[in-house]
């Protein structure tokens, strides 16, 4: 096969039937312990980042709105009274805004290099608003709608919204500047593979003028003898076992493979070890010699990349599912806070003991978190490590117990948990630390078992609605569960969600399997 006619896709579905049969040993991961140098690069790295993405975002949407409704405001206030024509300024503010933030986009006013800096940034806002009204004035006289505006008005639109957008982009300013000294408004990578090809990138990288990229480190395996200590003045920090204990401490953002496609086996190894963290992995492509399709590469700068995985429920649609978790659960509290109640004292009246029992389960990226549920055990029986699997009859549940376990309503507790943030109402669900079966952990059972711990975990799932819920007696149930979570991993959408949550309290009339 010629490389020409060679593709991306191609390479990739060869990785993803490889995958299958290539040993996994991530299991391993709770044995592996960091070196002292790689611990404080983790430390210094734990702070969270805000996304340059989900700021420009924030901007352009600011700007918008208010320029909207300054216009608005104004009508409200100085038009109004002598004629009523809303729609003719209604139409006028909204395409002034509109072509305001497109003007800007087009001068690249939204980058972070221009937020960053003022006096570039003032002049471009001036400009786009400028041009928009210009443009707006144009659309008015030639739809002979121009005699029909206040002047007045527009005069003060004019001042307003030009004394708007440069204060607002002084604290824009003001406020990148701050996230840039402390470090988080960047992309936090690390390297993986050491050596030329290593320092070549990085070099690369370093010589692009607006690169956000910040690099914590190398992971190599090979030794020292093949794989410098330094590379371009980084240091190697471990292996690629050591790399993903230490891509769950630090909050990085990509990984970086510096490997020749060559090395298709090693390349291989490595995807299968570092696909279950919840970042972007990117093969390097800048030295290859195989040239794919130009819309099989993503760049940074100049420096080309070939995407291998996506940390999913990034940026806005993080933010709209956060949205849809805060409206549903705050709605699902107030419609079943009588259930609650009475689940409450229909526990307290059986048996003795605490109404709510808390359990350390699982969370994103592998972080251990309290979950709450109202206990469905006699307190004294209590299994809050889950070294006994729940099964039919058995005596440690209460009466209400077995009901509010058929019933899911011993979930419930964890909307609270949804409002802290730390669980989402769809999702995986969060399994208990040490839960197995048949005496093995459920991560020894299942080859990328903690890959389902790349999003947040939730009250319900798709493996839920699909039949996979209640006890897990046997390795098939584990796996088949796993392949739910990661199908929704792979597949979310807003649209999704809605269908998972929805359906749900139908899905739960079949308790065949809920003890």
């Amino acid at each position: 096969m010629s490389t020409d006619s060679l593709t991306s896709e191609k390479i990739f579905s060869k990785m993803a039937v490889k995958n299958t049969v290539i040993d996994d040993d991530s299991s391993s991961d709770r044995s592996v312990e960091l070196n002292d140098l790689a611990r404080q690069v983790a430390e210094q790295f734990a702070a969270d980042v805000a996304s340059p993405h989900l700021i420009s975002a924030f901007v352009r949407l600011f700007e918008f709105v208010g320029l909207l409704a300054i216009g608005l405001v104004l009508y409200a206030t100085y038009v109004w009274p002598e004629t009523d024509i809303q729609s003719l300024y209604f139409t006028s503010s909204a395409l002034g805004g509109f072509l305001t933030i497109c003007f800007i986009q087009a001068m690249d006013g939204y980058q972070i290099s221009s937020l960053r800096n003022l006096l570039s940034q003032v002049s471009k806002v001036i400009s786009g608003f400028v041009m928009a009204l210009t443009f707006v004035l144009l659309v008015t006289f030639f739809t002979k709608t121009a005699n029909e505006f206040s002047r007045v008005w527009f005069g003060l639109w004019f001042v307003s919204g030009i004394s708007f957008l440069i204060l607002f982009r002084i604290a824009i300013s003001i406020y990148v500047k701050k996230l840039s000294s402390d470090g988080r408004l960047e992309r936090r990578a690390v390297i993986v593979g050491g050596g030329e090809p290593a320092a070549e990138l990085i070099r690369s990288l370093e010589a692009q003028s607006d690169n956000d990229i910040r690099i914590c480190g190398i992971f190599d395996d090979r030794k020292d003898d093949r794989s410098p200590p330094i590379v371009a003045g980084y240091p190697k920090l471990g292996n690629v076992k050591e790399l993903v204990k230490f891509g769950r401490m630090a909050r990085i953002d990509m990984l970086i493979v510096s490997l020749p496609l060559s090395a298709e086996n090693r390349v291989l190894q490595l995807l299968k070890r570092l696909w279950v963290l919840p970042v972007d992995i990117r093969l390097s492509a800048h030295t290859n010699k195989l040239r794919f399709r130009p819309r099989s590469y993503s760049y940074e700068g100049a420096v080309p990349f070939l995407d291998v995985f996506d940390k999913p429920i990034a940026d806005w649609d993080a933010v709209t599912k956060r949205v849809f978790d805060l409206f549903f659960s705050v709605a699902a509290l107030v419609f079943l806070f009588p259930v609650m109640i009475t689940t409450a004292i229909a526990i307290k009246i059986e048996s003795k003991g605490p109404v709510f029992f808390r359990q350390k389960r699982y969370g994103f990226n592998n972080q251990v978190v309290n979950i709450w549920k109202f206990r469905s055990m006699y307190h004294e029986m209590s299994d809050a490590d889950a070294k006994t699997v729940v099964t039919k009859g058995d005596p440690r549940v209460t009466r209400v117990g077995r009901f509010i376990r058929k019933t899911s309503i011993d979930e419930l507790p964890q909307l609270f948990n949804v409002l802290t943030g730390k669980l989402s109402l769809v999702g995986p669900r969060p399994h208990a630390v040490n839960a197995h079966t048949q005496n093995q952990l459920w991560d020894e059972v299942v080859d990328g078992y903690f890959a389902r711990h790349k999003v947040k975990p939730g009250v319900t799932g798709w493996a839920q609605i699909n039949g996979w819920r209640g006890e897990i007696d046997n390795e098939d149930k584990i796996k088949k569960r796993v392949s739910c979570d990661l199908y929704y991993i792979e597949n979310w959408s807003l649209m999704l969600d809605f269908y998972i949550l929805f359906i749900t309290p139908a899905k739960l009339l079949n308790t065949e399997n809920a003890y």
